[in-house]
């Protein structure tokens, strides 16, 4: 039988809001509008899917109102990439493996991913750091490309107003001048220039490496001088050939010692064997830091294009300051190259700072005390020590004959003192000289050469040799006294010669060989009849 309720729903057809319902019917506990006498009405709030509007149960306000908790941060794993200049590190937040670029290295991680400018900025400097810089150089690679920059611009930019000038010149000179340097310019110009470079090549071969930083700023010097000869071609119009000339052998000179020393200069920053990577980045700044002297330049002239007068009087006004800027920069970059192959200034150095300090120095700080002067200076230092043969006129007779006498088919290297005249007014002057024998290891070479500082170590604090410039056969005691010497210092020099060697290798000096120069080079044979 059915119901009243059940009749009036097949007669109206009305259909029950809670028919679809009543298999998953949801029933809740505890709600305020709840009345006991209205159960119909109480069913339509429960169980329809219609929610009236305003309806706000208790349970879900409590759920809103209650704080959410803070998702956990990713947890940060052991493994961080470097690559192109920036640092980034693997992280899991549960359910994803990310790699988050982190700042500060290692062990700072400090994040900044809401920053797009900071992160722009990072990634720019990042890629002109690595279109400029090798990515494996030594430490002070970067002082010495900050000293490039300075002296490249200012060097592009006086040659640009070098070559003003000399353009200047033709024009304001004879209406023949121009065929002229047309015909001439090959022999008295390129051709000069070239056989010029070739002879200097020839002659300095050795000193390329023996005193590379001398003669890398001597010819930095000779450059910058043949920019000044060329600054004065539209003074001296007649002799613009003579004067381009004179400029242009200036230059081709300097340009060999720049080649030639280029390759030692690279191969003391490449600390992964990547010099091919080391001189392709140094190209690419020569390019940008010429272009840099050339917008200089080009700015200087546009200022001065309405006068005519200043335009071409600039060049001498500044030719003093840019060079002086220019041989600056060489000279501050040249200090920043600290060379690990050893050459006998550098050697001495060494042994010198290991005798009175009893350490053994690295390169940077050889690179410190090694002095970048002309290559024609003299060492002025008192008892200079020379490696090479003896020349009969800067001898101790007396002295050099016992020497040679009492060497020995044991011995590679004798030592002796030897006269020479210095300055101008041709002033006597004392020395010690080494003179090495045919089939010398570089072992005999470092033990001579410490034998004679600590010899020079000796002579310094005594006044018994100065008897030795007298006129005269040399007495008896001042002979005793310099045998005594010899054996005391040959003494010391083999005691350090183990530790030294030791240390010099552990510091990364290059001790399997010594540069020397052609002088330096020398032999003597031991005869024994």
């Amino acid at each position: 039988m059915q119901s009243t309720f059940y009749t009036a729903y097949n007669t109206y057809q009305i259909p029950p809001p809670w028919k679809s319902l009543e298999p998953n019917c949801i029933t809740r506990k505890s709600i305020p509008y709840y009345k006991p006498q209205n159960q119909f009405k109480t069913r339509i709030l429960t169980n329809s899917l219609r929610i009236p509007l305003g309806y706000e149960p208790e349970e879900d306000i409590e759920l809103l109102a209650r704080p959410k908790p803070n998702p956990a941060p990713p947890s940060r794993l052991p493994v961080v990439i470097r690559r192109s200049g920036s640092v980034s590190r693997y992280f899991w937040d549960g359910n994803h493996l990310q790699l988050f670029c982190v700042d500060g290295g290692v062990s700072s991680f400090l994040f900044d991913f809401d920053d797009g400018f900071r992160k722009m900025f990072r990634l720019c400097s990042s890629a002109v750091r690595d279109f400029f810089i090798p990515k494996q150089v030594s430490g002070n690679y970067m002082d010495y490309v900050k000293w490039k920059l300075l002296h490249r611009v200012f060097s592009s930019a006086l040659q640009v107003l070098a070559t003003q000038a000399m353009l200047r010149a033709i024009g304001i000179g004879y209406s023949r001048s121009l065929p002229s340097a047309a015909a001439l310019n090959w022999v008295l110009k390129d051709g000069l220039g070239r056989l010029s470079r070739c002879i200097y090549t020839a002659g300095l071969a050795s000193a390329f490496d023996t005193n590379l930083k001398r003669v890398r700023f001597s010819a930095s010097v000779m450059f910058s001088l043949s920019i000044g000869v060329e600054l004065l071609t539209p003074v001296f119009p007649c002799y613009f050939l003579l004067l381009a000339s004179v400029a242009n052998i200036a230059k081709q000179i300097s340009l060999a010692s720049y080649l030639a020393t280029n390759t030692a200069i690279r191969q003391s920053f490449a600390i992964a064997d990547n010099l091919g990577e080391v001189s392709a980045k140094a190209q690419i700044q020569t390019v940008c830091f010429d272009n840099l002297g050339l917008l200089l330049a080009a700015v200087l002239n546009i200022l001065l294009k309405n006068n005519q007068s200043l335009q071409a009087g600039l060049p001498f006004v500044i030719y003093p300051i840019f060079s002086a800027v220019d041989l600056f920069g060489i000279y501050q970059g040249l200090k920043h190259v600290h060379l690990q192959t050893l050459t006998k200034d550098r050697l001495e150095t060494i042994l010198n700072i290991w005798i009175e300090s009893g350490y053994v120095p690295s390169p940077a700080e050889v690179s410190k005390e090694e002095e970048i002067d002309f290559l024609w200076s003299k060492d002025k230092t008192i008892w200079p020590i020379r490696i090479g043969y003896l020349n009969p006129k800067d001898q101790v007779p007396k002295l050099s004959m016992m020497a040679m006498q009492y060497s020995s088919g044991e011995d590679y290297y004798f030592i002796c003192m030897e006269i020479f005249r210095r300055g101008a007014k041709r002033t006597k002057q004392q020395g010690i000289l080494l003179c090495l024998r045919e089939g010398a290891s570089i072992t005999d070479i470092i033990m001579g050469l410490s034998q004679a500082c600590y010899i020079r170590k000796a002579l310094l604090v005594s006044s018994w040799w100065e008897n030795i410039l007298g006129v005269g056969d040399l007495l008896d005691s001042v002979l005793n006294e310099w045998f005594k010497v010899i054996e005391d210092s040959k003494r010391c020099a083999q005691r350090d010669l183990s530790l030294l060697n030791e240390q010099m290798l552990g510091l990364g000096w290059a001790a399997k060989n010594i540069l020397l120069s052609t002088e330096e080079q020398a032999r003597y044979s031991f005869v024994d009849d």
